[in-house]
């Protein structure tokens, strides 16, 4: 044997690497990290569309995190402010207004009461709600405490702060507001702004009224409001009053608190529901990025492991690689979240106001918390979306990871499973459609069906390509068709995007345009009378006797009102006079046979589809509401209240007094001729013994009704663009990385004699092909969508159920916008490609590849 024999054999490149210390692996980081980045560099686009999605990703969710944020940090400020409402109070039997002398009488009478005035002021645009105070016996449990020197409670801005208690009840007083009142309006603590009657006094900002009340002393409260003399309650201490209420006087309960934050949930889960979406949609770019630049770098990662580099080091650095990414994005993301929200913002504050009186800020005021949420959601996105493709990578063997049939053999088993979980989740589906119950329910069943059309895309389009390549004739339509499903698996991520953002559109428009059909003529049904008014609280009778002496009013028909709590849940009251107007135009979704006939006789009630759907009412059925011990009335009928998120009783307006003497009065619908409306209001709002309050014409209370309904769902309108707008950037993106490997597939053409021109041509058909199939097979996803939208989510939500209307011209223009966004996503690398010289295509045949 000779001394070469003799010589130990050269280690074998497929055998096991060499284990590597902690100590190498760190100083292997920084040249691995350089030459893993060196990709990014010569691939700038690549670089483009990973940071783009991520941002996008953080940006959309981020921002509907920050509006729910604000809105929630409102309702803990509006559960905590002075209202005015949550002791009991005392008003005359006789009804009218409450001569101030009877403060003091009763006073004297060891009644422990308080004087209240309230009532609404304008203030230039703002239409403020002003309450009077008298500090020294407000009740501690009114939640305004004051005592001696002790200014006012609240975080006061500004040198008022530190006034004492003299300078609220002196001239000029002072008036405290909440800051985002201030804000919104443009005042500044000491400003007067002016009022009918004179300036207010001195603005100081406070966290102790809630946002649109203001609060001063009594006298100059009843100076702004016209009521010398007089006040509007006599507030009870609950502590020290003894029960029941002195002759000639009713006592009346503290107003129930309602929750805007509980009422609103529904509305917030559909904005995080939106922002989801959009997060996954921004990750499916980041996927396909990260996935095709693993791809090109296989050979990379074989020459890395071949020079020593361990498994564990290169997972570090691709992992340091990508964190470094996800943090640059997320900053943009976060930055770009908070213009989204500060952009929808005003419309979500009007939505919250119309819907559920709850009042929002128009200006953005985020915790350090959110920013640190958005990087958070940054980096785990991107973890999620690249971090089991880059595992992969890694882990592999050091030459296995550049064999292409052990990454097509790991495709085809991941297809497989993503098969499988695409029936799995279609069933589930099915079972939450026939079973499911609660809002979670209905959000799982729209998950179900969203995941399984998008874990089902790519082999429907697969089987869709094959079945076309083999009906195919022409050679060059059938490579065409061939290399379309081998290019399928780079775009099927940004398809697949495209898939549920149109779905998404189609559901949601669908359900917008029928509620808006609905509503409109509901609304058409609903509001009768041509003119509606509401007396200052007192003034029921004054108002009343007011109207009768107009000689054009046709009828006055009293609507009553009351609220109660059935199961935890707040209920409205309202009673209406028995009237043509009521039985020719409101409108019922179920009743019994004489229904009206019922409730005029007292023995009937009329209640709403979301408390029939809560409670589990039907016609017939009986009711028991709470109250002195009278007999339960009968379901004689179910109607349908679009937009209210509390369940609505209706009786008699003689049934409804008789159980509840302390309901308000001072509503009524009047009936009139058209031309009698505007002079008719012009003398009510001109009468200063009408004792109105409020006062409005059919029309204005259609246009402001369906102003509401188009802010709120103008928030949904814009989240449903930028959901499209990410999966185009997603496509684009998609298609701009796989055209820097088209060239070995396009090339043997080009030398074949077949012409660039048409070569971008064919590519071109392709995708459209691609992006017109999607879009055919977004149209059934969507109306599904739109089906559990109104069917199931609606229904648990707000408690109703919309009829499903079909729009197919709306379906055809966003099947024809998907198309044209593939066309305009794919021309950017169509003309490279019609553009190439052909020593660049020449140059393929030289290539290892």
């Amino acid at each position: 044997m000779s001394a070469r024999d003799a010589s130990p054999p050269a280690p074998s490149l497929t055998a096991q690497p060499v284990r590597a210390s902690a100590r190498s692996t760190l100083a292997a980081l920084p040249w691995a990290l350089r030459v893993l980045t060196s990709h990014w560099r010569r691939r700038p686009l690549q670089l483009l569309a990973l940071l783009v999605g991520l941002a996008a990703a953080t940006a959309l969710w981020s921002g509907v995190q920050a509006l729910n944020a604000q809105a929630r940090d409102s309702y803990a400020r509006a559960a905590s402010a002075f209202s005015g409402a949550q002791v009991p109070s005392l008003v005359p039997e006789a009804g009218g207004p409450i001569p101030q002398p009877a403060f003091a009488e009763l006073r004297r009478a060891g009644w422990p009461v308080s004087p209240l005035v309230e009532g609404w002021i304008r203030v230039g645009d703002e239409r403020l709600r002003l309450m009077g105070i008298e500090p020294v016996t407000l009740p501690a449990a009114a939640g305004l405490a004051f005592s001696g020197e002790q200014a006012l409670a609240g975080e006061a801005e500004g040198p008022e702060d530190a006034r004492a208690y003299p300078d609220f009840v002196l001239p000029p007083g002072r008036l405290f507001l909440a800051a985002e009142t201030l804000r919104a309006n443009g005042w500044a603590p000491g400003d007067r702004p002016g009022t009918p009657r004179g300036p207010l006094p001195p603005l100081v900002a406070s966290s102790a009224p809630a946002p649109g009340l203001a609060i001063t002393d009594i006298g100059f409260a009843q100076a702004l409001l016209g009521m010398e003399g007089r006040v509007s309650r006599l507030l009870l201490d609950p502590e020290r009053a003894p029960a029941g209420a002195p002759p000639g006087w009713r006592r009346l309960a503290p107003e129930p608190r309602v929750d805007p934050g509980r009422l609103a949930d529904s509305f917030h889960l559909n904005l995080t529901a939106f922002g989801g979406l959009s997060f996954i949609v921004g990750l499916f770019i980041v996927h396909g990025a990260v996935g095709l630049a693993v791809e090109q770098r296989r050979p990379l990662f074989r020459t890395l492991r071949a020079c020593g580099l361990s498994s564990r080091g290169l997972g570090a650095a691709l992992a340091i690689e990508l964190g470094v990414a996800a943090l640059l994005a997320g900053l943009a993301g976060v930055a770009l979240g908070y213009l989204v929200a500060a952009a929808l913002l005003p419309d979500v504050a009007a939505s919250l106001r119309g819907l559920y009186g709850a009042r929002v800020p128009g200006t953005l005021s985020l915790s350090p918390a959110w920013w640190a949420a958005g990087l958070g959601m940054s980096l785990a996105g991107a973890a999620a979306a690249a971090g089991p493709a880059l595992l992969r990578a890694a882990a592999a063997p050091a030459l296995e990871s550049a064999r292409p049939e052990a990454w097509r053999l790991a495709s085809a088993r991941a297809a497989r499973l993503r098969a499988a979980a695409a029936v799995a989740l279609a069933l589930a589906a099915a079972g939450l459609a026939l079973f499911g119950q609660g809002l979670t329910a209905g959000f799982a069943l729209l998950g179900a069906i969203l995941g399984a059309a998008a874990l089902g895309l790519p082999p429907l389009l697969g089987w869709a390509l094959a079945r076309a390549q083999t009906r195919a004739r022409r050679p060059l339509t059938r490579w065409a068709l061939a290399d379309g499903r081998q290019q399928l698996p780079g775009l099927s991520l940004a398809l697949t995007s495209l898939l549920l953002a149109l779905a998404v559109n189609i559901g949601v428009g669908t359900m917008v345009d029928g509620f808006r059909l609905t509503f409109l003529g509901w609304l058409d049904d609903r509001l009768a009378a041509e003119v509606y008014v509401r007396a200052e609280p007192g003034a029921a009778d004054r108002l009343g006797t007011w109207l009768a002496a107009r000689p054009e009013i046709e009828a006055i028909l009293p609507e009553p009102r009351a609220e109660t709590a059935l199961d935890g849940w707040p209920v409205e009251i309202v009673g209406f006079a028995d009237h043509p107007t009521w039985r020719a135009s409101w409108p019922l979704l179920a009743q019994l046979p004489e229904a009206w006939d019922r409730v005029a006789e007292g023995s009937g009630a009329l209640i709403s589809e979301q408390m029939a759907r809560r409670l589990d009412l039907s016609p017939g059925d009986p009711l028991v509401l709470p109250g002195p011990g009278e007999p339960p009335l009968t379901v004689a009928g179910v109607f349908a209240d679009y937009g209210n998120a509390r369940g609505q009783v209706r009786l008699s307006a003689e049934a409804l007094v008789a159980r509840w003497p302390d309901a308000e009065q001072g509503r009524y619908a009047l009936r009139l001729s058209p031309e009698d409306v505007s002079p008719l209001l012009e003398a009510l709002r001109g009468a200063q013994d009408a004792g109105l309050a409020e006062a409005a014409d059919q029309g204005e209370i259609r246009r402001l009704s369906r102003s509401v309904f188009e802010r709120t769902f103008a928030v949904t309108g814009a989240l449903n663009a930028l959901t499209l707008g990410v999966a185009g950037i997603a496509l684009l993106t998609s298609l701009l990385t796989l055209a820097e490997t088209r060239l070995p597939q396009v090339a043997p053409l080009w030398a074949m004699g077949v012409r660039r021109r048409r070569l971008a041509a064919i590519e071109l058909t392709r995708i459209l092909a691609l992006a017109a199939l999607t879009a055919a097979l977004a149209i059934p996803l969507g109306v599904l969508v739109a089906w559990a939208l109104t069917a199931v989510v609606n229904v648990e939500a707000f408690g109703w159920r919309l009829p499903l209307h079909l729009f197919p011209g709306q379906w055809a223009r966003l099947a024809l916008l998907a198309v044209a966004a593939a066309g305009l996503a794919a021309a950017i690398p169509l003309l490279r490609l019609a553009r190439t010289p052909p020593a660049q295509l020449a140059k393929v045949f030289a290539d290892e590849r």
